[in-house]
């Protein structure tokens, strides 16, 4: 073989090993994405990158708090970033007074931007299933979330994972805190 020939095939398989770790990185363990709208503000902003973590959901239960990751079931490529606010066989309620109450208790947040004019669908009751999560924008009146029947409740399969880090701005490079 000549030398020629032996430095093509090193670099090809170097390329090819490069491509299917990147590959699987991406698959399972961490993607970027970018946050479109300003219903998680304040905590995220349009614009902002995060790299979500696609690993910890195989080993640890999702919380909640968490910020999630999950697509829109009615258009293609397109992921909404929200916080978990209720928990498989919970009931979560919102108030006239725009109060959240998960089985009938006030639920204590620290992060909401703002009093929820509309309730939405859990004017009444929502009851959650076995892997049922209910999801919200910290930008309460300007988010499309599970108080809507078109986002509605989310199932465990379609997380693609949990905000975990933002890498832009730079300004504000860090770790994403859920809690």
């Amino acid at each position: 073989m000549s030398k020629k020939l032996k430095e093509i095939l090193s670099t090809s398989l170097y390329l090819l090993v490069v491509l299917a770790l990147t590959f699987l990185i991406v698959t399972y363990v961490g993607q970027r994405t970018k946050v479109i709208g300003s219903s998680m503000e304040p905590m995220l902003e349009d614009g902002d990158n995060l790299i979500v973590d696609k690993i910890s959901y195989r080993f640890e239960e999702p919380r909640r708090f968490d910020i999630i990751v999950f697509p829109f079931r009615y258009e293609e490529k397109t992921y909404y970033i929200k916080r978990i606010i209720g928990l498989p066989g919970e009931t979560v309620y919102i108030d006239e007074s725009g109060a959240v109450y998960i089985n009938g208790e006030v639920l204590k947040e620290s992060y909401g931007k703002e009093t929820i004019i509309d309730p939405g669908r859990a004017f009444e009751p929502v009851i959650l299933g076995e892997d049922e999560y209910f999801v919200m924008g910290d930008n309460r009146n300007n988010s499309s979330d599970s108080r809507d029947p078109v986002v509605g409740n989310i199932h465990r399969d379609e997380f693609i994972g949990k905000a975990w880090m933002r890498i832009w701005p730079l300004d504000k490079l860090g770790m994403i805190k859920h809690q």
